[in-house]
């Protein structure tokens, strides 16, 4: 299953996600609901937020284009979150070994319409997941409940299971 540096970072990130959100599937609307000072909002802001983010961040990679999503579309279950991680998730997998250090995408950065690298757009879909992840973690450990060990190293034993 091991393959080149970045897909390895890639299939790190989709497990952790997952992981994530399986392990927050028990909780209740109202653990859900928690937040702590500091962190993006809830627990359930958190993981819609990551997934936003993620379709956001793979449609640039993919297409090129900004991922457009209804104002008017309602909050994700997290059972919609993980169907779309996955696809994210798989498809960034795809796409890492592909990207090469000089493609770019344009981006509006502050009003201003700009060409920014991808492996730019890839390092901050593992830069945002792993911080928001880690507000979720500190959000359930508030709540006395272990949050899942989401290193790399559990991922490495678990890929030898």
């Amino acid at each position: 299953m091991l393959s080149d540096s970045l897909t390895i970072l890639f299939r790190h990130n989709l497990w952790a996600n997952l992981r994530l959100l399986e392990n927050c599937s028990g909780l209740t609307a109202e653990q859900l609901d928690a937040t702590i000072p500091g962190a993006y909002g809830s627990i359930q802001d958190i993981l819609q937020h990551i997934t936003l983010a993620e379709q956001g961040y793979y449609s640039r990679i993919s297409t090129g284009q900004m991922h457009h999503r209804s104002e008017k579309t309602p909050t994700m279950t997290l059972t919609d979150m993980m169907a779309s991680l996955r696809t994210t998730g798989e498809g960034l997998i795809e796409w890492a070994g592909r990207v090469q250090a000089d493609d770019t995408v344009e981006l509006d950065w502050d009003g201003t319409l700009r060409e920014v690298p991808k492996t730019i757009i890839l390092t901050q879909v593992i830069n945002h997941a792993t911080e928001h992840r880690e507000q979720v973690k500190t959000i359930l450990t508030q709540l006395g409940i272990e949050p899942p060990d989401l290193q790399s190293w559990k991922y490495f034993d678990e890929l030898e299971e």
